[in-house]
């Protein structure tokens, strides 16, 4: 997620009952461990994120 820290305000992990939590962009679920009963595949959430910002939004440029 930090290649796209010029676009998060903040990042919160709020984790519920039994390993639940889920990951929220503006309010709007993008993923959710209760709901799907299972944790996100390596890359799936950053995967989610990318759609949500959509293709306009470059990473944030890193120093040569």
């Amino acid at each position: 997620m930090t290649n796209y820290q010029h676009v998060i305000d903040r990042f919160i992990l709020i984790t519920g009952e039994k390993g639940a939590f889920e990951v929220k962009v503006n309010d709007d679920v993008i993923f959710s461990k209760k709901t799907l009963g299972r944790h996100a595949e390596p890359g799936e959430v950053l995967r989610l994120f990318k759609e949500y910002i959509g293709p306009d939004v470059e990473p944030y440029p890193r120093s040569k």
